[in-house]
């Protein structure tokens, strides 16, 4: 069901939430979390279409907030969803103009679910400081994506000198399947040191930069990123050693193969991740991720570019 409220405010909009619950059964029972989502309007439906799969896994209220158009004029436009149009969510989108977007937590405060974590969530480019942004700033986790960015490698090298606990970034979540392997590899005989790291493929693809740095401070070695033209994402990952490098290799952005001296040749499933299974990742956890934190101050500053002048 979708209820359209033209020209209307965020306690209007509260209000309607509570008839319905009223009218309809307790919908806010059970929600988990407020996630917030910070959209331009060419996004909207495709961040309502995500957080409703992420929805399934954790049940959230999801408030969708948008600029409505080019108008300086203070207007709110809602929308309610539920049932079907919701998955196992709620969700309201508003549609703001002139100065109410200027303070978006005035707008979300009336609509937070009361003492459910808050995380905030920009689908494509995000405040030079998320942490210091008036909705990020009431959030528990802050969730960038910096692979959606106009500028991938620029906004993720700006993020260290404003890293707060809390922050994470969904290129991030599409390395843990990677992180994973490569554990269990490093972790099989014979125990050798790792000497280097390269990690190849798209380069404005920033999970090779955080993959690459997560693996130089963890090892304290050097690691590389190397440009592969035509490659979607990560294509490649190599760890150095004296006796016989191990090496996984997914070329065609599904299935990495994994070599290393005397072991058989593996084949596993690795498609790259899509944005709802990256979501559903980072909503798994609403404490701050101290390993992500220490990739990307402590790691992120240690990584070369092959070429790079």
């Amino acid at each position: 069901m979708i209820i359209n409220m033209p020209d209307t405010t965020a306690n209007e909009v509260n209000r309607r939430l509570v008839r319905l619950r009223d009218e309809g059964g307790a919908v806010a029972l059970g929600r988990v979390l407020t996630l917030v989502v910070l959209a331009d309007e060419r996004d909207v439906e495709e961040a309502v279409a995500t957080t409703n799969d992420a929805s399934r896994e954790h049940p959230c209220r999801v408030i969708v907030v948008a600029p409505a158009g080019d108008a300086t004029t203070a207007r709110l436009d809602a929308q309610i969803r539920v049932g079907g149009d919701a998955g196992a969510s709620e969700v309201v989108v508003l549609r703001a103009s002139g100065p109410l977007l200027e303070r978006g937590d005035t707008l979300v405060m009336p609509l937070l679910l009361p003492d459910a974590p808050i995380v905030t969530w920009w689908p494509r480019e995000a405040p030079a400081d998320p942490a210091a942004d008036p909705v990020g700033a009431m959030a528990h986790r802050r969730i960038t994506d910096t692979t959606a960015v106009e500028d991938p490698v620029a906004m993720l090298h700006t993020l260290p000198g404003v890293s707060r606990p809390g922050d994470t970034d969904l290129a991030w979540a599409r390395v843990t399947l990677w992180r994973g392997l490569i554990a269990a590899a490093i972790e099989q005989p014979p125990f050798e040191s790792v000497r280097g790291v390269r990690v190849e493929g798209e380069t404005r693809h920033t999970s090779l930069h955080l993959l690459a740095a997560w693996l130089g401070e963890r090892l304290g070695v050097p690691a590389t990123i190397v440009p592969v033209a035509g490659a979607e994402a990560i294509t490649r990952v190599v760890l150095e050693r004296k006796d016989g490098d191990i090496v996984l290799d997914r070329p065609d952005g599904r299935v990495v193969t994994i070599t290393q001296p005397g072991k058989p040749e593996r084949r596993i499933s690795l498609p790259i991740r899509k944005l709802n299974e990256a979501l559903i990742e980072e909503l798994r956890r609403l404490d701050p991720d101290e390993v992500y934190e220490q990739t990307l101050t402590k790691g992120l500053p240690l990584v070369t570019v092959e070429g790079a002048a």
